[in-house]
Formats: C-alpha cells, sequence, structure tokens
C-alpha cells in the first residue's frame, strides 16, 4: 500500500521525541517506501503533545521526505488545532474516525483531490 501507519498512544518529552524522530528516520529508510507514499499520524489515544516535545519533532523531522496525501486522526478539538497550526500541507486532512481517514488515503488520486 506503500502507507507509512504510525499510532500515538503516549506524551513525549524533548527527550523521547528526539529518539522518536531518529527512530522513525531509520524504520522509514529501511522500509523501502517509494515517492508518493500515504501517511496516517493516529493521535486518537491523547489529545495533544507537550509543546517542547511537539516542536521537537517539528525540527528534528523537518527533511523528512515529503508524503503525496497526510491523514491525521484525532477528535479532540484542542488536538486538532494543535495538528493545523503545525501542519500547513495542503495535502493533509484531519480525520476522526480512523476508518475515514484510510479510506480517503487509500482512495485514487481524482477522488481525494475532490475531496480536499
Amino acid at each position: 500500500m506503500n502507507l507509512l501507519d504510525i499510532q500515538w498512544t503516549g506524551h513525549f518529552t524533548p527527550e523521547v521525541a528526539t529518539r522518536y524522530a531518529r527512530e522513525l528516520v531509520d524504520a522509514f529508510r529501511r522500509s523501502g517506501f517509494r515517492p508518493g507514499y500515504r501517511l496516517r499520524i493516529d493521535m486518537s489515544a491523547i489529545q495533544v503533545q507537550p509543546k517542547d516535545a511537539v516542536m521537537t519533532i517539528h525540527e528534528a523531522l523537518g527533511d523528512f521526505p515529503r508524503a503525496s496525501r497526510i491523514a491525521m486522526v484525532n477528535g479532540s478539538a484542542v488536538g486538532r488545532q494543535q495538528i493545523r497550526r503545525l501542519m500547513t500541507q495542503p495535502y493533509l486532512q484531519v480525520f476522526d474516525p480512523a476508518e475515514d481517514s484510510l479510506a480517503w488515503l487509500t482512495a485514487p488520486d481524482d477522488a481525494a483531490t475532490s475531496s480536499l
């Protein structure tokens, strides 16, 4: 499917965020994702991340390979605000529930762009 599917279940500290970013980059390279990959980050188990940890991740992944679509899953209004403040890509959608995100990520290109 060329889908990087991540689920966040806890809160990060800056130290954990640094390790997470490093491990994510290493796993991404080893996994053989191709250009045009899709990304889903399911944050439904948490509401928001601490600001210092979010900024650590944001900076550490600044040059992460670009996805063709990004789906974020978060049902919290505050969590959605945090996502939209930091992630301004036009090919990003925020979802609740996760099933809707998978349908959007796996839809043909013409169907997905018409829903943006």
